[in-house]
């Protein structure tokens, strides 16, 4: 995954996620805040650049104090192509299985990939 921060392609994120609200709420919201200075430490990384398939942001992981504190640990996705949003649960390091979190997303078939990947991995999902 690539963590965008030079504020040309946040900004051109920030476009082309606009064009497809509602769904890509969930993550514009943080791309337009580090796009303007970033105060709260949050970071977007996209799997390519500029034909991406999925758009994550979350709160960079040094400043992540308890790895069971799921609401600190929260991720926000947005993806094209479901097989992008499977591949980002189960073999990158941008989700680490160590920590408790929270994904948060807007479309269809996210609860199902998480479902299928947890229950693969053997691990509880609520």
């Amino acid at each position: 995954m690539l963590i965008l921060r030079c504020p040309a392609q946040l900004q051109l994120l920030e476009q082309t996620l606009r064009k497809s609200l509602p769904t890509t709420l969930p993550v514009l919201g943080t791309v337009m805040t580090v796009a303007r200075g970033n105060p709260a430490s949050h970071e977007v990384l996209v799997d390519s650049w500029p034909h991406f398939s999925i758009v994550l942001t979350r709160l960079r992981p040094e400043d992540h104090r308890d790895p069971r504190d799921y609401y600190i640990n929260q991720l926000a996705v947005f993806y094209r192509d479901k097989g992008a949003l499977q591949a980002l649960l189960e073999g990158t390091e941008a989700v680490t299985q160590e920590r408790a979190f929270q994904i948060l997303g807007m479309q269809d078939g996210l609860d199902e990939a998480v479902q299928e990947v947890a229950s693969a991995r053997g691990l509880k999902v609520e």
